[in-house]
């Protein structure tokens, strides 16, 4: 039996979303690791050339991501033409493919400033620290498109946000501050590469040592933006689940509410523990899925007929 087309649709759109994640995560054990130097100042080429030997471990991490950022770009490519292929004009499965795709672009277009202008590696400038948080506040705008794509090819029903504007201009708010908190943990988890403690309390004197790098004394503002942007989320969507009692609402109701609790439970054994690897990554996972499940809940939201 032929699978549907929209099913089909729907499958390139998932695994777009899935891979983008990896290429994601990826891009921080580049951080973590220490690897943004591993093709030198070369960009698209590594070192030169096309597919350079391997001399460093370090190489082989940063060509790695290279190649698989390249591979995404090309799945969002067949995901937009799919897009203009299968759906009709004015679909809004269209318009969040394209912004997906142009966002996918400036993906590139940032990654290849920071190799380009040297922002990687042991580098700790203040451009640095302004280009990391602008990636990845276009990390999750990309994130955003694509998950508005696997919406909408689910559901086409239009979002109603000129009769709920008081629910939009709240949910505007609350992506705002999520913007800020992923921003503010991505120059965070940077200070945290670059200048490691020893200890928590080592870590804590250097927070607010008068001599302290710009990158360190900064890292306090991240957990304060969590707790408070947490409390925000957690409540407007309980209360958003409580009131509309809808099948769609109350599952990513309780899925945001559940990945920011476990999100809060990780971001604090990553301050206790001093930033290992593995909770860094799995960190940034949760908080790539808390702004995923903030997106789904506002479509599914806006998407009511009334409230």
């Amino acid at each position: 039996m032929a699978v549907p087309a929209r099913v089909r649709f729907e499958t390139y759109a998932f695994a777009l979303i899935a891979t983008t994640l990896l290429v994601i995560l990826w891009g921080a054990f580049v951080r973590v690791t220490g690897s943004g130097a591993g093709c030198a100042d070369h960009w698209p080429l590594c070192n030169g050339q096309l597919m350079p030997r391997a001399e460093s471990v370090e190489t082989m991490i940063e060509l790695t991501h290279r190649v698989t950022s390249a591979l995404c770009g090309l799945l969002s490519i067949v995901v937009l033409w799919l897009a203009f292929r299968r759906f009709p004009v004015r679909s809004p499965v269209r318009h969040a493919a394209l912004a997906g795709f142009v966002l996918m672009i400036i993906e590139g277009a940032i990654g290849a400033l920071l190799v380009k202008k040297g922002l990687v590696g042991k580098d700790a400038s203040e451009a640095r620290a302004f280009v990391v948080g602008l990636h990845l506040c276009n990390t999750f705008l990309l994130l955003g498109a694509q998950a508005l794509t696997l919406h909408f090819a689910r559901d086409p029903r239009p979002l109603k946000w000129r009769d709920r504007r008081g629910t939009a201009l709240v949910f505007a708010v609350l992506c705002l501050l999520v913007l800020l908190l992923g921003a503010s943990g991505a120059v965070t988890a940077l200070g945290d590469t670059l200048f490691p403690a020893d200890s928590l309390a080592q870590g804590m004197a250097q927070d607010f040592a008068a001599d302290a790098h710009f990158l360190v004394r900064l890292r306090v503002i991240h957990p304060l933006l969590a707790i408070g942007t947490g409390a925000l989320l957690v409540y407007f969507a309980q209360e958003l689940r409580s009131r509309l009692q809808t099948s769609a609402i109350t599952r990513w109701a309780w899925a945001l509410t559940a990945i920011y609790v476990l999100q809060l439970i990780v971001g604090s054994l990553n301050l206790l523990l001093l930033a290992p690897t593995g909770i860094q990554i799995t960190h940034l996972f949760l908080a790539d899925l808390t702004w995923l499940s903030l997106i789904f809940l506002a479509a599914s939201t806006l998407q009511q007929e009334s409230f």
